[in-house]
């Protein structure tokens, strides 16, 4: 059997892309999931129409909280995984069959929509930033990860159940992506997908220097609990990341 996966879009004032974003998701997935962050645009009324399941905050709560309502939704609905992706446009559904792709061929793994092509389109401060994050979440994680800080995520179940991880905003997928593998022994595998960044689309609300500094003070804190520092260190930088281009054959949701 063919295992029950939705789509999971988290939004924060995202009316200039939020309706190419979910069409093209329901494209290559029937389950959609929408976490508004209590958005003052028109994100809402650019999806009203659409057959997808709507969650709404009626204050920011910042990204951590909109993935975690999500995973709980998705663990009610008894889903078998959840794939995730940013509501900018910045990521294609066309990809997420890639994902799905990699993660049958690769069980109880976490996949990351790794974005290494066109990796020099991409503006040097955060391309500085995902760098450092990458070398800290690696040895937080204890195996070497590519693109920590991609929004485009396969999530087995296992990993969702950690849904209650103390962690907000943008150091909630760097604690997950630790968890996992440290705590349930998941492994990550990395699917390579274009970096694209949508003419005149609004302001990133990822922070460079705080949330990379949250990001990193986090992960050290996750480095010393688990011990064994220098060992991790070496099992995650000594090895290159595992990066996998999957065949596409019955891989739709």
């Amino acid at each position: 059997m063919s295992p029950r996966i939705a789509i999971l879009i988290p939004a924060l004032n995202e009316e200039l892309a939020i309706r190419e974003v979910v069409t093209s998701a329901l494209a290559v997935c029937a389950d959609v999931i929408v976490v508004d962050d209590g958005s003052t645009d028109a994100t809402l009324e650019r999806i009203a129409d659409l057959p997808v399941q709507v969650l709404r905050h009626a204050t920011p709560q910042g990204k951590g909280e909109s993935l975690r309502e999500g995973f709980r939704e998705a663990l009610r609905r008894g889903f078998d995984a959840v794939v995730t992706m940013d509501g900018d446009g910045q990521h294609s559904a066309a990809d997420v069959p890639r994902l799905i792709a990699a993660a049958r061929q690769y069980p109880d793994h976490l996949v990351i929509g790794a974005r290494i092509r066109g990796r020099e389109n991409q503006p040097a401060a955060r391309r500085r930033a995902n760098a450092v994050a990458d070398w800290g979440i690696s040895w937080g994680c204890g195996i070497p990860v590519a693109d920590t800080q991609s929004g485009q995520r396969y999530y087995p179940r296992r990993a969702l159940e950690l849904v209650d991880l103390p962690a907000q905003g943008f150091v909630f997928e760097a604690a997950i992506l630790i968890a996992a593998v440290r705590e349930l022994g998941l492994g990550v595998v990395s699917v390579p997908i274009d970096i694209r960044y949508q003419p005149g689309a609004r302001r990133s609300h990822f922070r460079p220097v705080i949330d990379v500094t949250r990001i990193t003070w986090y992960t050290i804190l996750r480095v010393i609990h688990y011990g064994h520092v220098v060992a991790s260190y070496r099992r995650s930088h000594d090895t290159p990341p595992r990066v996998i281009d999957p065949p596409l054959a019955g891989a739709h949701a």
